[in-house]
């Protein structure tokens, strides 16, 4: 079967890791129709704005899209490009799969978790405004049907991924209202799934027992701006943003994207490591039905990340990206 696939390559590394996971999923056999897209800052060159009209039209049209890493000014310039597509297309869903891959060093040798984070609200949004030149707001915006749907779609995740405890996380003892309400409404939709087990957690004793004992959890919901925070958290169990896939899904797209920035000072050196936005891809791939060829991709990671000889310098090696490339399409011939 064929699939219409938008493609956004972004910025910095992306145009390079976006090409390296269209050659493995070829190597793979499926067939995809990618639809090229701009967004970031390449959106804003071509188009005058960072998040194109046409763009969000391709994925409302397809239903599905791999963006690779875009741009964010930091304090200035515009508004995130992640944040916007995820309003625009209603992808309430973050899904960040934290798990730990051979090969790759890390403290823990048992992290199995997904860190599923609402996307649609809460301070991330950046509903701010400057009352003096002194004095700046932002607006929390916490919903009972938002948070509904985000944990009802985390105790979902954990029943078909075979998961047996969903933890929430949330600050309800300092801000009583808006994260009460959060924590209300994930209490409530708990009791729809007795067999499934469920349990609170204030967000800063979330952090610690995360670095303490990270393999006591399954599947752990958030809001959003503490969400954003636990994955990048949660990463860094398993050796970082380099083999960490991601997934903003909703209810009629997905937009499947590495979780890392576009690293500006490496791009077009080949020395950017494609396997996050390889791995999800394959997250892309299982949404679309191929489920054998993700496990094909898949297999051929570990097999190339737990030999450890053929490495990017993120993951301690010297290999460039189209060596790493190449050893994964190579591996594939062997899974």
């Amino acid at each position: 079967m064929e699939h219409d696939v938008v493609l956004i390559p972004g910025d910095g590394i992306g145009p390079e890791v976006t090409r390296a996971v269209q050659m493995v999923i070829q190597a793979a056999g499926c067939r995809i129709n990618w639809r090229l897209a701009q967004a970031g800052v390449a959106g804003l060159e071509r188009f005058s704005t960072p998040l194109p009209d046409a763009t969000v039209e391709a994925i409302q049209a397809t239903g599905v899209a791999l963006k690779g890493p875009a741009t964010t000014p930091v304090g200035t310039g515009f508004r995130s490009v992640n944040v916007g597509l995820r309003l625009a297309l209603n992808l309430y869903a973050n899904v960040r799969p934290v798990r730990n891959m051979p090969g790759i060093k890390s403290p823990w040798t048992d992290v199995d978790l997904v860190v599923m984070r609402e996307n649609t609200e809460d301070l991330y949004i950046g509903l701010e405004r400057r009352v003096s030149p002194d004095h700046c707001e932002a607006t929390k915006v916490i919903t009972r049907g938002a948070s509904e749907r985000i944990v009802r779609r985390a105790f979902e995740y954990a029943r078909n991924h075979g998961y047996s405890l969903v933890t929430a996380g949330h600050k309800a003892n300092i801000l009583k209202l808006s994260d009460g309400l959060f924590l209300e409404a994930a209490r409530e939709v708990a009791r729809e799934f007795p067999e499934i087990g469920f349990e609170d957690m204030i967000i800063d004793n979330l952090c610690m027992q995360l670095v303490r004992n990270p393999g006591r959890f399954g599947v752990i919901v958030l809001p959003n701006l503490y969400g954003d925070i636990v994955s990048d958290l949660c990463a860094g169990l398993v050796g970082g943003l380099g083999v960490v896939p991601g997934a903003n899904i909703g209810d009629r797209a997905a937009v499947f994207e590495a979780v890392h920035g576009s690293a500006p000072d490496i791009a077009g050196q080949g020395k950017a490591n494609p396997t996050a936005l390889l791995l999800s891809a394959v997250m892309m791939l299982e949404f679309l039905g191929e489920k054998e060829a993700a496990a094909r991709i898949t297999q051929a990671v570990e097999s190339v990340l737990g030999e450890g000889k053929i490495l990017t310098g993120d993951l301690g090696g010297t290999a460039t990206t189209e060596e790493i490339t190449q050893a994964y399409i190579s591996a594939l011939a062997t899974v």
